[in-house]
């Protein structure tokens, strides 16, 4: 099996994720929703961190790089790089660290925050 290569990720201080202005840091997370009797379905959502507002959010069959980067995708439209200074914070997830999911990422401009392990706050 082949090693994942250690790279650096810039950490989120441990202290509580406090933004004084509207889209000064989004969240994003993954989660699993229950569809029916024996099925689930995978949904990508993006917060403002000042509003807790939902900005964009994308509900798939699997769990993959492609669902998180379309909600991205539909809260900023065509690809084109962000004028203000905004941050974009997620856990540590294998989506989120993905090339296909960086990529995007950085196409946009955004600075990419990584919290903490084991502390989702």
């Amino acid at each position: 099996m082949r090693k994942r290569p250690q790279g650096f990720r810039p950490r989120a201080r441990s202290l509580p994720s406090v933004a004084l202005r509207s889209h000064e840091r989004w969240a994003t997370d993954l989660t699993h929703v229950w569809c029916g009797k024996d099925r689930r379905a995978s949904l990508a959502v993006i917060i403002d961190c000042c509003t807790r507002e939902i900005l964009g959010w994308r509900l798939s069959d699997n769990g993959s790089s492609k669902t998180a980067k379309e909600a991205l995708v539909y809260r900023l439209g065509a690809l084109g790089r962000v004028q203000q200074p905004l941050v974009l914070r997620s856990d540590n997830g294998l989506v989120f660290s993905s090339r296909h999911y960086t990529g995007t990422v950085k196409a946009y401009g955004l600075p990419q925050e990584f919290t903490t392990p084991y502390s989702p706050e």
